[in-house]
């Protein structure tokens, strides 16, 4: 063999090399294949074989099996075939602890249900200790239907963030400030000085946004508002807040020389980006205008304003406005669980009936408000609520096998119509598996439905003295 002939012979094999190397599937963490994909991108696309992959805590691929498969492989695999494979569900408020005082106290008005019962027994029973299991036992709850981030409003949020991380969730947690003394703060000024330690302790967390939850405006006096929203603006993070959640809410507002509820808080300064308005049911037009101009994002909890009687949210008017709105539970206390798939087919049904139009808030509408929606409330639209290579991988595969669920001609009509929390069969968050086919990793299950119980026995001894 010639120089020459030896010279091309070696650069004809490296070549080849290259060319094998560059046909060879990448290696990632996990790939999902042969599901249904229903991506809540912009385009809605559902990929009847799809195929999602996740290198670490990203999303790097959405697409159909065949073209995953010839560009990725996966360290683990999930086959997904005949299931549904769907963004992980946001619920934009809740009060996560308060799953220990589920059934404590039902079928009353919000004002009874508060100052008779609830207040009272959180006086007697809330402690760090409470928090935890209770914040355990939600976590548990969620992650088994299929909620992968959480708003929550609460006290002794540090406990309740400490706990969300652990079971892997992610979370937007308000320190509650709140005017009479509560069991983790005596006066407004001790909420605000423990909700800013909380803040700088969680902030720049992968899994946590502290966030300010001044709890409703008849709670708080103007200053201690206008001093909640100072202190989430400076440090910037998101304010949580009840609004407009009744109509006696509103005389409260009349009393401080405005109309509404939402007037009322825009004339303070303290509407802006980064507020979510849990509830916003009382409110008019002038309301939705003023909350779309702020940039507001407002949560939507059907089944606890129903349970309560506080009322039905204009959801069709905020939509057709382009407010951010997304859909939650609300705390089990009011619900009584924490199941988004019953808040979907229950926002979708409400509308439905309240406007006399049975096209309004279709189930595509209803996906997107438990996704993609409440992401856009939260102001995390970028990083979660879709299927779409470089967000989080938020990801959940629901089964679509029971007998309820058969036949299924469209699948967003069955996660809306049919399906339940229980049919989720794995749930994803950044990319760590915390449940696959239904057995929960992050939890030790019997221990947390445990120690529930235990508290529950308090609970009642409590409140019955």
């Amino acid at each position: 063999m010639t120089l020459k002939s030896a010279v091309m012979s070696a650069w004809l094999f490296t070549l080849s090399a290259v060319v094998v190397l560059a046909q060879a599937p990448r290696q990632v963490s996990l790939v999902i294949t042969n599901g249904i994909v229903v991506t809540v991108d912009g385009g809605n696309r559902v990929i009847d074989s799809g195929a999602v992959a996740i290198d670490g805590t990203d999303i790097v691929a959405v697409d159909t099996t065949e073209n995953v498969r010839r560009q990725f492989r996966g360290r683990q695999t999930i086959d997904a075939a005949g299931q549904v494979v769907m963004p992980g569900l946001v619920n934009t408020h809740t009060h996560a602890p308060m799953v220990l005082y589920r059934g404590l106290a039902d079928d009353l008005a919000l004002d009874q249900w508060l100052t008779k019962y609830i207040f009272p027994a959180e006086a007697k029973t809330v402690s760090p200790e409470f928090v935890r299991a209770g914040t355990r036992l939600a976590a548990l709850e969620m992650i088994e239907s299929g909620t992968t981030t959480y708003a929550d409003m609460y006290y002794f949020e540090e406990e309740i963030a400490k706990e969300t991380k652990a079971a892997g969730l992610r979370g937007v947690l308000g320190q509650t400030v709140i005017q009479f003394p509560v069991a983790d703060a005596k006066t407004p000024a001790e909420g605000l000085a423990r909700a800013e330690r909380f803040i700088q302790a969680f902030k720049n967390d992968p899994l946590i946004t502290p966030a300010v939850a001044p709890h409703a405006i008849y709670t708080n006096d103007s200053a201690t508002l206008k001093a909640a929203r100072e202190l989430s603006t400076r440090l910037g993070v998101p304010t949580l807040i009840h609004v407009a959640e009744t109509q006696s809410e509103a005389m409260t507002a009349k009393e401080r020389g405005s109309p509404t509820v939402v007037s009322y808080l825009d004339s303070i300064g303290f509407l802006g980006p980064g507020v979510v308005a849990a509830h916003a049911v009382w409110v008019n037009e002038s309301d939705i205008a003023v909350l779309k101009a702020r940039r507001v994002g407002v949560s939507h909890n059907p089944e606890s304003n129903m349970k309560l009687a506080s009322g039905i949210a204009p959801v069709t008017a905020y939509l057709a406005a382009d407010v951010a709105i997304g859909l939650g539970t609300d705390g089990a206390a009011s619900n009584n669980d924490l199941d988004m798939f019953g808040a979907m087919r229950a926002a979708s049904f409400l509308q439905k009936v309240a406007t006399s139009d049975p096209t309004a808030l279709s189930a595509t509408a209803a996906v997107r408000m438990a996704t993609i929606g409440g992401a856009r409330a939260l102001g995390m639209d970028k990083q979660i609520g879709s299927l779409e290579p470089g967000k989080r991988a938020d990801v959940i595969i629901v089964s679509m096998s029971a007998t309820r669920q058969t036949p299924m001609y469209d699948p967003l009509s069955h996660l809306v119509y049919v399906t339940r929390g229980d049919d989720v069969q794995t749930t994803i968050v950044n990319g760590r598996v915390l449940m696959r086919d239904r057995k929960v990793l992050t939890l030790d299950r019997a221990a947390v439905v445990r120690d529930a119980k235990k508290w529950a026995a308090g609970v009642s001894a409590a409140v019955a003295r």
